[in-house]
């Protein structure tokens, strides 16, 4: 899987905003011990715990923002981490990627002005890759004519996802989410809505390109990947998932900053600073966060924090 297809799903959160949510799964009552959650099934799963010098405890979830109804029940590490936890922590606020102003700010800075058009910006071979996928379909090419590169790719990499039934609505973020909120459960977000929306406006014009570009030549394929994606995330295999989501990285070392890098880095003081309040919180951000050297679990490690896989530790 290209670096390209990560951050797209990265952003799927924002773009099938208007996704009506599902109903979360029945929770079970009462907590388990430690030693319960480790021995239930369900692969191993993407769940690491941090723990500070003060008591404090970060449950580091991994998600996919879209998931399907099959891809369910998640690995019992998720559980426990709601159920230890005081409050979640989420890359958006409660609410955020559901609300009607995010469509008309996604459609108010994703949109050409009057008399430009994608087919102007774009090459030739891009522009006919565009109306092959619209013919496929049965989509109006006038209508995507308007979209900037960054914004039909973001609309292509949805729609695909949603014919595998993938949807955000089904996304750990999701599901935890309402979960939080029927529960009564404090939940509260590391970044803003404008603050991800601006992470594509911004792309310069040969980004866009390319972003667009590469979703286009990617579509063939986006099942294939999506299922080995799903697979090593389920078992928490992150050196695959490194392998598919980073190993054409290299080529976009902007992008990579933009998106991962920067954005870990300025999560950790915020994180920091609840491990020394001694709080418990259970984070749920994209897996990819987790996978790099500039990945969360290592720049806490490098910060002097123990931080273990789920299974690793017994005392929830």
């Amino acid at each position: 899987m290209p670096f390209t297809r990560f951050l797209l799903a990265l952003a799927l959160c924002v773009s099938v905003a208007a996704c009506k949510r599902e109903e979360p799964k029945p929770a079970t009552a009462a907590k388990k011990d430690a030693a319960a959650f480790v021995a239930d099934g369900g692969g191993d799963g993407s769940v690491w715990v941090v723990d500070g010098p003060s008591g404090g405890r970060l449950y580091l979830c991994g998600t996919i923002h879209i998931l399907r109804e099959k891809d369910y029940p998640l690995a019992p590490g998720y559980e426990a981490a709601y159920m230890y936890s005081n409050k979640l922590v989420l890359e958006l606020p409660p609410g955020a990627a559901s609300s009607a102003e995010l469509t008309s700010r996604m459609s108010q800075l994703g949109l050409y002005p009057a008399n430009t058009t994608l087919e102007g910006n774009v090459s030739k071979e891009t522009w006919d890759a565009v109306k092959k996928w619209a013919a496929k379909h049965s989509m109006d090419t006038a209508t995507l004519n308007r979209f900037r590169p960054w914004f039909l790719a973001l609309m292509i990499t949805s729609i695909e996802y949603a014919a595998l039934g993938a949807k955000s609505d089904k996304g750990v973020d999701s599901y935890f989410e309402e979960r939080a909120r029927k529960d009564g459960k404090p939940a509260e977000g590391l970044e803003t809505v404008e603050f991800q929306i601006q992470l594509f406006a911004a792309l310069d014009e040969k980004q866009q390109r390319e972003l667009l570009e590469q979703t286009l030549g990617e579509v063939s394929s986006v099942e294939e990947e999506y299922e080995k994606m799903i697979r090593a995330w389920k078992y928490g295999q992150l050196d695959d998932l490194k392998q598919m989501l980073f190993r054409e990285a290299e080529k976009y070392p902007d992008l990579m900053d933009i998106f991962l890098i920067s954005r870990n880095l300025a999560w950790m003081d915020h994180l920091e600073q609840m491990l020394k309040n001694g709080e418990k919180v259970m984070v749920l951000v994209g897996t990819g966060h987790f996978t790099s050297d500039s990945g969360l679990i290592e720049l806490l490690r490098k910060r002097g924090y123990r931080v273990r896989h789920y299974r690793e530790v017994t005392d929830f």
